[in-house]
């Protein structure tokens, strides 16, 4: 077996050592405070609803601070706030185990796609609706013409990709395959249609990789690090111009992080690309940089509180003001 068919463990069998390869600076991330928007409630047909992030809410009048955390709503006059995990009973048949698949939410579903099971790329589409809490699989095509597995009409399995949403339509961006190109992919899907897309692209596209980070900021998707198809890993940065599916490979300065994969990324108050944890091929990285996307000059931020334990594979989501770091090994 070649390695990219067979499931390779090496991200969550790392060797947990902290490098700290360089000082901390102090900078100043702050976001103007904005009247908090009205966010739709997710219900699952049992009249309970959960309403991401709220400062606050009125209740017979009153305002309730929410202090960043999930509040439930149950019937219509109990209110309660907590920081506990739910096991949320869905219906649907479930998609098969996976790891390393991407997953995006548009509207009000949450859209998986590929990963790796037991060592095997996937190409299936699944979708969780988030108001019936149903899974169902999306009979999703490739679009005539496209050049990406032409005699099947189907998107070829991978992995290690990145699903990023923009506006009524989804980007699947990079990940490893069985037959890897020499650079990035771009595919898109649209759920109208059902159908995928190889989307092409100008100026010089970065070399082909998984594991890398691609986070929206504003009309462009910021591709950062990775590992390519002879398993080097990278810790290059390249911008896609969305309106113009134009590439610019980025040569900020200051010291960016290490060469790394499987790392989280985030962009704060729309000009900050924050960078944490992942690993090389022999240990997991703990360190967080930033990038300030109008100097273009890294830094590492200084930290309070306890700082997470190294890990890759994690997965990361911004909540108003926080992020969060969830999982990894």
């Amino acid at each position: 077996m070649l390695w990219w068919q067979e499931e390779d463990p090496g991200w969550y069998s790392r060797i947990p050592e902290f490098i700290n390869p360089q000082p901390v600076v102090d900078i100043e991330m702050h976001k103007p405070k904005e009247e908090p928007d009205i966010v739709p409630a997710l219900t699952n047909g049992t009249g309970t609803s959960s309403i991401p992030e709220p400062k606050t809410i009125s209740e017979n009048g009153s305002s309730v601070e929410t202090q960043d955390k999930v509040v439930i709503l149950e019937g219509l006059s109990t209110v309660s706030a907590h920081e506990e995990w739910t096991a949320l009973s869905v219906s649907g048949q479930r998609p098969k185990p996976r790891y390393e698949h991407g997953a995006t939410v548009l509207q009000d579903k949450m859209y998986i796609f590929g990963g790796n099971h037991n060592g095997r790329y996937l190409s299936d589409l699944q979708v969780l609706d988030l108001k019936s809490l149903t899974w169902s699989k999306v009979d999703a095509k490739l679009q005539a013409g496209t050049s990406d597995s032409a005699k099947t009409a189907q998107v070829s399995p991978c992995a290690g990709h990145s699903l990023i949403s923009c506006g009524n339509k989804f980007f699947s961006v990079a990940g490893h395959t069985k037959d890897p190109s020499d650079s990035i992919t771009v595919k898109e899907f649209d759920p109208h249609t059902c159908t995928w897309s190889i989307v092409k692209t100008y100026g010089k596209p970065p070399v082909s990789r998984g594991g890398q980070s691609v986070t929206l900021v504003g009309t462009t998707l910021v591709v950062f690090g990775g590992e390519d198809a002879k398993r080097c890993l990278l810790n290059d940065l390249h911008i896609l111009d969305l309106e113009t599916m134009t590439w610019d490979d980025v040569d900020a300065i200051g010291t960016p992080p290490a060469p790394r994969s499987d790392h989280v990324a985030a962009c704060h108050a729309d000009r900050y690309l924050l960078i944490f944890g992942g690993g090389s091929h022999a240990t997991c990285f703990n360190d967080l940089h930033v990038l300030d996307l109008q100097t273009m000059e890294w830094s590492r931020p200084k930290q309070q509180g306890p700082i997470p334990s190294p890990r890759a594979g994690h997965a990361g989501a911004t909540v108003g003001e926080n992020w969060y770091i969830v999982g990894g090994g």
